[in-house]
């Protein structure tokens, strides 16, 4: 506490001089805090006898919220030089969290910037207490050294299962072992990869880079967000079940109001984690109001539109013969219409969502980085004079060691899942020495650890792709310090895929024409849901290069 100060003085023991340490209040600090604390008591105090004439001012209730109202003033004006989350009795951080909830991540990094570890202990009514961590050894502690101590937990499992059912990001034991090793062997085949390549050049020459062309011939704005989401979630569906939901540059309705049900339901699920109290989203589930009846409705129209397709591929003869994660799931032993719907619209959720977070950010800073845009272009121009063919094929991809470079630092920056929590089996001890009780929450903090000087250096909020290159080839860091696509034995089985679709649109879109965001000036806010979004989207003008 800022009024406690600790002094060295002399003391004599048994006839021995000694040195101790001796801790005085400081009165003037003290004073002015409890000063401050008894002003605002007294005007509470007024505005009540005002508001409310009548009230029995000796009441046992009167007098519970007086000493309640002064216990809060009290702490909230109480000097205090204490690291972390700011607590109050009974409350824990609750007034804190609310009054910087619009503001979360960059509330949160502040605090863990100015812990000595990079971490804190955060608690709030409700049971819900445990640790969030910016600390790269911590962060391996929990995903690989100690993994089994540290599973998704019930707490976490049961605010999405509504949506996200027993996905693969959303079970633990031997329901996610079985479609981790499914899943595994699947994405490392090439007939896969081949499948992605196929789908995404189609997407960026059919539909893609004409719908930029009439923007640039018609001085059009357009939201560069919600274009890279529609691409996206195209490309994912084809990916998924080889079902082209043509959002993009289609006149799919059935797909549009698909798309529409699945951002509300990402949207509404992640609110259940930023709800004042846990039991408040569970009370108006049980009812059927507010964002939970939104939920439900949009739930059950991503559902039905999943178990159609399914139900019709599995009464198919055919169903075995496609290249798309649907049918390669079909083909294992559980194969229940629940099983692979769950997994279906897991694998959607994280392939819509981590390249349009990434792309998007990735151009609006383009913008303010002229000298980044300029080596990208001539990376792609020397690998285009060497190829010369339509579109960019995967070995070409391979070797744009800067825009690979420059993609990992706009996800350094602005990582697509900024905050990732699990829960602690049995009590332990991090590496940094802070102890973690059994029950707890902990969540790695990937979006505050790209902001760390004492991961990343004093440039850290700096935007400089050269720190991932070596001699001009790009250099893998450390999953621990860079968790974007998770790490240890959860670590992301769509990582290559993620890469090959984003490099593929940034190259080609780079090669013919200018992104001009409207407000280049002003940093976009955030929107959190299950994923990093950006408020408002990415209002764009589009130029051909050169005009």
């Amino acid at each position: 506490m800022a009024y406690i100060l600790e002094h060295s003085q002399q003391c004599v023991l048994g006839g021995n001089t000694c040195n101790a340490k001796v801790f005085v209040v400081d009165e003037d600090k003290f004073s002015k805090g409890r000063k401050k604390a008894s002003k605002k008591f007294k005007v509470v105090l007024i505005a009540i006898f005002l508001l409310f004439p009548g009230m029995d001012l000796f009441s046992l209730g009167f007098l519970l919220f007086l000493s309640l109202v002064f216990v809060y003033l009290y702490f909230e004006f109480l000097p205090s030089n204490n690291k972390g989350f700011k607590t109050y009795p009974l409350l824990g951080v609750l007034p804190e969290f609310l009054k910087n909830r619009h503001r979360f991540l960059e509330w949160t990094t502040q605090v863990l910037r100015d812990c000595p570890t990079n971490t804190a202990v955060f608690s709030r009514p409700g049971k819900v207490q445990g640790i969030i961590t910016a600390n790269p050894n911590n962060v391996e502690h929990i995903l690989k050294t100690k993994f089994h101590n540290y599973p998704k937990g019930e707490r976490f499992i049961y605010l999405l299962q509504d949506f996200l059912g027993n996905g693969i990001f959303n079970s633990d034991g031997d329901l996610w072992k079985i479609q981790r090793k499914t899943a595994s062997y699947e994405f490392n085949t090439k007939s896969l990869r081949n499948f992605v390549m196929q789908s995404v050049t189609v997407e960026i020459e059919t539909r893609l880079l004409p719908i930029l062309s009439r923007a640039s011939e018609t001085n059009r704005t357009l939201d560069l967000q919600d274009l890279l989401e529609r691409f996206a979630f195209d490309n994912v569906c084809t990916l998924a079940f080889n079902v082209d939901p043509a959002c993009l540059g289609g006149d799919g309705t059935a797909g549009a109001e698909f798309m529409r049900a699945f951002e509300d339901a990402a949207m509404l699920s992640s609110g259940r984690f930023m709800s004042m109290l846990p039991i408040t989203w569970r009370i108006k589930k049980f009812l059927k109001i507010g964002t939970e009846r939104r939920l439900r409705e949009s739930i059950a129209i991503v559902h039905n539109f999943a178990d159609e397709i399914i139900r019709s591929r599995l009464d198919s003869k055919g169903a075995t013969c496609n290249d798309d994660l649907l049918s390669r799931f079909i083909r294992t032993e559980d194969n229940s219409p629940d099983f692979l719907r769950d997994i279906v619209i897991s694998f959607i959720l994280a392939g819509r969502d981590t390249t349009s977070s990434a792309l998007s950010r990735f151009f609006w800073i383009l913008c303010s980085n002229p000298d980044v845009k300029e080596k990208i272009r001539n990376e792609i121009q020397r690998i285009r004079s060497v190829t010369r063919v339509a579109a960019f094929g995967y070995e070409e991809l391979k070797e744009m060691h800067y825009l690979h470079a420059a993609i990992s630092e706009t996800m350094r920056l602005y990582p697509p899942v900024p905050i990732d929590t699990l829960a602690c089996l049995n009590d332990d001890v991090l590496p940094d020495g802070t102890s973690i009780r059994k029950g707890w929450f902990i969540s790695y903090h990937a979006y505050a650890m790209g902001r760390m000087e004492s991961v990343w250096g004093k440039d850290s909020t700096e935007y400089k792709p050269e720190r991932w290159l070596e001699n001009g080839v790009f250099k893998t860091d450390s999953p621990f310090r860079f968790p974007v696509f998770h790490a240890g034995p959860r670590m992301c089985l769509g990582k290559e895929m993620a890469y090959i679709q984003m490099k593929s649109i940034a190259a080609s879109v780079m090669e013919k024409f200018d992104i001009d965001p409207v407000d280049k000036d002003t940093c976009p806010q955030h929107l959190l849901s299950l994923t990093l979004r950006i408020k408002g989207g990415l209002p764009v003008r589009i130029k051909g290069k050169g005009s």
